[in-house]
């Protein structure tokens, strides 16, 4: 039986576990956490958002990083640092932020978001899989006239690439979520989609991590991954074994017949040795989660929200308000800014100040694996800059397998990138219209 070994278990990498591990593969996971989802999936936003599919290069973009620069607790927050490959990645965005790159990455981000969103979904009919999911659609608001003039455009483009989201007026807005009733004299517009979905990203990952060890999946926690060892006499480059540290132990070599890399923001340090230059650079996201009052329940939402002008996220998980967001470029850092968090906590009790129990917050962190398009990085390994839809750039590595740098939307494109992945690796064509890594894989509906 052909042994995939698929580094990193985070959601992307345990969803890419389970999909491998359903067309008959033999799957080793490598992760250096003691237990799956610990990181980036941790304590994320929590949605399954094809809505949010606006990349955060856009036209509009430049000019409000410039406004942020020096505002500590800026929805996107770049620290200058004397750091080239975030010098270099800023670049990048910038190129990004064209009305036509912009467009061409929502297409991108719905297509994939789409295809997930159902993938998700059936996965969850098949196993019977609990994880605190909502199914009461994603709802964006807006407090600035300004924030919903210009969600008109993406929104209509987003209609016209098959995703439901819909405006509304405030009347319906609050009606669907009374939550909101308090503050709709502030509401200059929403938008609805209702198939749109939440739940708490951790319990998925651990809950379907415990699923594949039942199916046969061989997880080796606290084990460090140190470097990808290639044959350099290969004609084309092929990894023939991974040098990895367990926890009180010495370096030792693991082997398996093929790779997938699903690390995140630490994907770019491993490959690069490679001659594999990833356009992945981490940005630090936070969430704060809020007990809801237990004598006012209602006075929280239930359905998961967009704050677009704060760029916050809201979802409702069991008895818990999860609230998370923004984007702070400062390299691997994973400290708390106060000022950051506590911008959060102001917001939520703007919105919704009898809904939580303030001090009762939990604050967290993670490193969300941002590409300068948003799009992320899903296929065959090849030599050189790579970059969603490029092949033929250098030589194209055998059996090392690409699903990173998902940035803001890894939880609502694993299981689609898990499912894609798994099929590219068979042979197969996936069924959606996506520009994959070093391989032509072109969907031809019928």
């Amino acid at each position: 039986m052909t042994h995939i070994s698929v580094l990193g278990a985070g959601v992307v990498g345990v969803t890419t576990a389970w999909y491998l591990r359903q067309a008959g593969y033999n799957v080793t996971v490598i992760e250096r956490e003691p237990a799956a989802g610990l990181q980036t999936s941790f304590a994320n936003g929590g949605q399954i958002s094809v809505s949010h599919a606006t990349p955060w290069a856009n036209p509009a973009a430049p000019m409000k990083a410039l406004k942020w620069l020096f505002q500590e607790d800026a929805p996107l927050l770049y620290r200058l640092r004397a750091d080239k490959a975030q010098l270099k990645w800023a670049m990048q965005f910038l190129q990004e932020c064209r009305a036509d790159k912009a467009d061409a990455n929502l297409v991108q981000m719905v297509h994939l978001g789409l295809y997930s969103r159902a993938a998700l979904q059936q996965l969850r009919a098949d196993i019977d899989i609990s994880y605190e999911q909502q199914t009461r659609g994603i709802m964006h608001f807006y407090t600035s006239q300004a924030e919903f003039d210009a969600a008109i455009a993406p929104t209509e483009r987003m209609q016209e690439l098959g995703c439901e989201r819909h405006f509304i007026d405030i009347n319906t807005a609050a009606s669907l979520e009374p939550a909101l009733y308090p503050i709709a004299h502030k509401l200059k517009g929403a938008t609805y989609t209702s198939s749109d979905e939440s739940g708490n990203t951790h319990l998925f990952t651990q809950r379907l991590a415990e699923r594949c060890v039942e199916a046969g999946v061989q997880f080796l926690y606290d084990t460090d991954i140190l470097a990808i060892n290639t044959d350099t006499e290969s004609t084309r480059p092929r990894v023939h074994s991974i040098t990895i540290r367990p926890a009180g132990e010495n370096a030792q070599t693991f082997s398996a017949d093929s790779y997938v890399l699903a690390l995140g923001s630490y994907s770019v340090p491993l490959v690069k040795p490679l001659n594999i230059h990833l356009p992945i650079f981490p940005a630090k996201g936070y969430s704060a989660t809020y007990q809801v009052n237990p004598r006012a329940p209602h006075l929280a939402p239930f359905i998961s929200l967009i704050d677009d002008e704060y760029k916050l996220v809201v979802s409702r998980l069991g008895d818990k308000l999860r609230v998370a967001g923004t984007a702070e470029f400062n390299g691997y850092n994973l400290d708390l800014n106060s000022t950051r968090c506590e911008a959060i906590t102001q917001r939520v009790q703007q919105l919704f100040p009898k809904g939580i129990v303030a001090n009762s917050v939990k604050y967290w962190a993670g490193l969300r694996p941002m590409t300068p398009s948003n799009v992320p990085l899903i296929g065959r390994a090849h030599a050189g800059h790579v970059r969603h839809g490029s092949h033929n750039t250098g030589a194209t590595f055998d059996n090392l397998w690409l699903n990173t740098g998902h940035g803001t939307l890894g939880w609502t494109h694993a299981c689609g990138s898990a499912k894609a992945i798994s099929l590219l690796m068979q042979g197969e064509v996936p069924a959606v219209d996506f520009d994959f890594v070093g391989i032509k894989a072109q969907y031809m509906p019928v």
